[in-house]
């Protein structure tokens, strides 16, 4: 099968996102006068984020409740006298800042440079444009959906649907979603009923309701012919 419209997910798939989180982690506290708030917070915030996270994919919090609640529940964990607001706002500039580019995307994405190219994504759309436009990705998408532009998130098929309806295709056998989760990226191909291909570089098990068509582990292993091989 003959793919020509690729959906890319942008955090841990084409970019580094631990990478700029954690400068950005670290850059938010020394601002506030917390020069060891990377040591001292990260791992606390990495459990309440991964929690919130999942919450918002399921649909039980709202991206904009998100960005202020995860510093709200770190701040009271720890006691901290902060505007989680405020701090949020303060961590999502740094983070617009931060384009860290995975291995091997950028001559990936070289080679599909006749087909049509698209983001897909869960996180912030100032964030991501950001992200995007300070790095070599800028100029590559024909489109950057993100789920507050589309008021639906990952692993919803409503955020496909709407991906394709603004690209105008129509032909889902023509498409293929590839992302590094399974429970936003692949789970949400497979509810719309698109071909995905997971990028899963540390090898892990999937033991989830996720069926992925293709599995990958490093971006030389991506490969696009008519065959649609990978």
């Amino acid at each position: 099968m003959q793919y020509d419209v690729f959906l890319f997910d942008l955090d841990d798939t084409l970019m580094d996102f631990s990478a700029g989180e954690k400068n950005a982690f670290s850059l938010s506290f020394e601002s506030n006068g917390y020069p060891n708030g990377l040591s001292d917070y990260r791992k606390s915030y990495r459990e309440i984020s991964t929690v919130l996270w999942d919450d918002l994919e399921q649909g039980r919090i709202s991206l904009t409740e998100l960005k202020t609640e995860r510093f709200k529940r770190l701040f009271d964990l720890h006691g901290l006298d902060m505007d989680a607001a405020l701090f949020g706002q303060t961590y999502l500039d740094y983070l617009g800042k931060e384009a860290h580019l995975i291995e091997g995307v950028a001559e990936m994405l070289s080679g599909l440079a006749d087909c049509r190219l698209a983001i897909v994504t869960n996180g912030f759309k100032d964030v991501q444009f950001s992200r995007i436009g300070r790095s070599v990705l800028n100029n590559t998408f024909e489109a950057i959906i993100t789920s507050e532009e589309a008021n639906c998130q990952k692993p919803k098929a409503d955020i496909f649907d709407y991906a394709c309806k603004l690209l105008n295709v129509s032909d889902k056998s023509r498409i293929l979603m590839i992302g590094d989760s399974l429970s936003s990226d692949i789970l949400g191909g497979n509810n719309f009923g698109i071909d995905t291909c997971w990028y899963n570089p540390q090898r892990k098990e999937n033991n989830s309701a996720a069926k992925p068509t293709y599995e990958i582990h490093d971006w030389k292993e991506f490969s696009f012919g008519p065959v649609g091989a990978m």
